[in-house]
């Protein structure tokens, strides 16, 4: 999964990550949000979601303390990063920041 990753965050899109938890309510309540964002935002930004419990090297190389935190990365690069539930406006407004 680490290569892979790697390799997703660099591509030609922005990608925003969805760091979440099975067991977080605050991640539920956030999933249908995304699923929003990925229906208005039609492919400009790849959105993926990453299971901390399952993915741990991931978290703790971005330092991810608490569920949901959203990262968005261009070239590689976090361009924006926030821990908590996002308003779909909030997180259009930052994807239309950075396509």
């Amino acid at each position: 999964m680490k290569a892979d990753f790697s390799k997703l965050i660099k591509g030609d899109k922005p990608v925003l990550v969805d760091f979440h938890a099975e067991w977080c309510g605050p991640c539920k309540a956030q999933s249908p949000i995304i699923k929003q964002v990925a229906n208005e935002i039609d492919g400009k930004v790849r959105i993926i979601k990453i299971d901390i419990d399952k993915n741990q090297s991931i978290a703790q190389r971005y330092n991810v303390r608490g569920v949901p935190t959203l990262i968005l990365f261009k070239d590689g690069k976090i361009v924006w990063r926030q821990s908590g539930v996002q308003t779909k406006e909030q997180l259009l407004s930052i994807i239309k920041q950075n396509v």
